[in-house]
């Protein structure tokens, strides 16, 4: 195989590299051209040293193999993968490894958060939306991302959502560099699980933590965790809670801040199980919705911001925290504790005021005081019952069973039993549409009177019919797509007969199919060639026809042969491409030459006399005998 130097220009004598679009510690990333199919490309190339790597490159193989195999809208396409031969800079010869991908006119997540600046949290909602929709395909398929972060996420120019780096991270990830060793860790240590962190196996919820810390830094501009080296980010993983988002941006709700943390549990048993769930969560919080995450990490940063006083025990009197109503705001004042400049007594001595003194105190203070601590005593009773009583009469009822009824027999049922129906809606491929998808509290809880009970009713299966495109332009059928809820796949370039150039043929799913929202369609678009057929041995009806069903025209020239009158000899362009619409010269046998009757002027007429034969009718000469 022909060597080419460090910096080959075509790769598999198909793809031609172009401008640098981006480098990273493990690879560069070029523009491209396929010059067989003529489209733009987006070309990796692994770097040459990680190339020298034997277990690398088969690890790289494979998971490049496993990543082309991932077919989703999310997600950057993968259209092929090869190695290139090449002369390294100490006269050797390595494999190169390359992947082939979909270029993605766009920018990176990192580009958008160059600034600092928190975005939208719609926004930042809706991209995690895509994120994760990627990750539930991808974890079906059972390819772990591993290295889901800012840089690796793209916003087209559409603003779709696209994901990069399938199976190349996790190549990385398998690899047994450490992260002194590798870049690529130490630039991403702001997104690692804890368990990535700690060298452990990582599976699908280490991307979902990832995937929190992602959303985590697009609503505050910054990443759960920062410091001054990877391996202090890295140990902040591992050791210490984050804070509610919210922290850094009070316009994040707090169901948002819920969603954040819980995806950031340091626990995965106690963070999302499935990138569903929490896409489920993330589209819950998007609408307003009840969202079901009971964070765990907040809990455990609520805890570890709280100081707790000792237990009063003998000859110590407990002292109430800032604010907390006995008092002015902000005094740490008892009934009848001891006033500013004062010296309390909490056991550990009498104060400096005589007996006396204190006997000369006003029995009307005393009685004051006293009262107070009962109207604090009632009030505090009376705020209890009604924290437990939910504000009612006290009554407490069982919560019904309305999952599978329809929406108006739950209101019913609810409000008969003084419990308020809560209703928001979701689709649902199971129920049908206006029923009881699932309720909370559940079935058989006993609450209050007056408690609210969230409802989700089905708004009927998220699905749609795939429209009719055929003879669309490619624009026309991508706008048709968009409105029907359905996204572009592949599309294909091929030949047809009757269908202009740049219209649609058909597409797959089949026009009519209901499929679930957002599904890919692919679109097969007419070339505008068709090839032209071998028409040898056809008779003139036969190559007229043939050409007719083509879509191309006939033009017929007769020349003598052997062959049979109106049989096809000879044409042009035989299994070329052409336009439809061209046309095509045929030879058509006119049968065989006929026989000249006009003489030969060189061939002797049998009755004309041969000049040097002598005329016997003529005398001939005479001798004297």
């Amino acid at each position: 195989m022909e060597l080419v130097n460090e910096s080959p220009r075509v790769l598999g004598n198909r793809y031609e590299i172009g401008d640098l679009l981006g480098h990273g510690g493990m690879a560069e990333v070029h523009l491209g051209r396929d010059t067989r199919l003529g489209r733009t490309i987006a070309i990796k190339l692994l770097r040459v040293d990680l190339a020298r790597d034997p277990t690398f490159q088969a690890r790289f193989r494979r998971e490049a193999q496993s990543a082309a195999a991932l077919n989703h809208p999310t997600i950057v396409a993968v259209y092929d993968t090869g190695e290139e031969q090449i002369a390294d800079a100490r006269g050797g010869v390595v494999a190169l490894p390359y992947i082939v991908m979909e270029f993605v006119e766009g920018r990176t997540l990192r580009d958008l958060l160059i600034d600092g600046n928190p975005i939208d949290v719609g926004y930042a909602l809706d991209i995690t939306a895509g994120v994760l929709s990627a990750l539930e395909y991808s974890h079906r398929s059972g390819i772990v991302h591993r290295d889901i972060k800012p840089g690796n996420v793209m916003i087209g120019s559409q603003d779709e959502i696209k994901v990069m780096d399938f199976g190349i991270a996790r190549a990385m990830a398998d690899a047994t560099a450490t992260m002194t060793q590798t870049q690529a860790v130490i630039g991403t240590a702001q997104y690692l699980s804890p368990e990535q962190a700690r060298g452990e196996t990582v599976d699908a919820r280490s991307d979902l933590y990832s995937a929190g810390c992602l959303l985590f830094e697009l609503i505050t501009g910054r990443p759960p965790f920062v410091a001054d080296s990877p391996v202090a980010v890295a140990y902040q993983h591992v050791r210490e809670n984050p804070h509610p988002p919210s922290t850094y941006n009070p316009q994040v709700p707090e169901s948002v801040d819920r969603v954040v943390l819980h995806a950031l549990a340091k626990d995965r048993e106690h963070r999302y199980q499935s990138a569903a769930e929490f896409r489920t969560d993330v589209e819950a919080a998007r609408s307003g919705r009840r969202v079901s995450a009971v964070a765990p990490a907040a809990a455990a940063a609520a805890a570890a911001a709280t100081e707790y006083m000792p237990a009063a025990g003998p000859g110590t009197r407990a002292m109430a925290p800032v604010g907390d109503g006995y008092g002015a705001p902000g005094s740490s004042m008892l009934p009848g504790a001891p006033a500013a400049g004062e010296e309390a007594d909490y056991g550990y001595g009498s104060r400096r005021e005589s007996r006396a003194q204190q006997n000369r105190r006003s029995p009307a203070v005393a009685y004051a005081v006293l009262i107070g601590a009962v109207i604090l005593v009632f009030a505090l009773i009376a705020f209890g019952v009604s924290k437990l009583t939910g504000g009612s009469n006290g009554q407490k009822v069982t919560v019904p069973h309305v999952v599978g009824m329809q929406r108006a027999e739950a209101e019913k049922k609810l409000n008969d039993l003084k419990l308020i129906p809560k209703v928001t809606e979701s689709p649902s491929a199971t129920v049908a549409k206006g029923g009881v998808i699932s309720q909370e509290p559940p079935q058989g809880q006993l609450v209050a009177q007056n408690t609210e009970v969230a409802v989700v009713v089905s708004t009927g299966p998220n699905t749609a019919a795939v429209p009719d495109l055929k003879g669309m332009t490619q624009d026309e059928a991508r706008s048709a797509l968009s409105d029907a809820g359905l996204t572009v796949g592949r599309v294909v370039s091929q030949d047809d007969s009757k269908i202009p150039a740049d219209q649609v043929i058909k597409t797959n799913p089949a026009a009519g199919s209901n499929v679930d929202k957002g599904s890919v369609v692919d679109l097969y678009i007419s070339s505008g060639e068709v090839k032209v057929p071998d028409l040898t041995g056809m008779t003139l009806s036969e190559a007229t026809q043939a050409l007719d069903a083509k879509g191309l025209n006939i033009k017929t020239k007769f020349e003598p042969s052997d062959q049979p009158v109106n049989t096809v000899i000879g044409q042009n362009n035989k299994d070329a491409k052409v336009s439809r619409g061209s046309t095509v010269t045929v030879t058509v046998s006119s049968g065989p030459l006929t026989p000249s009757t006009t003489p030969d002027p060189t061939t002797p007429d049998p009755t004309t006399p041969d000049p040097t034969t002598p005329d016997p009718t003529t005398p001939g000469p005479t001798t004297d005998g």
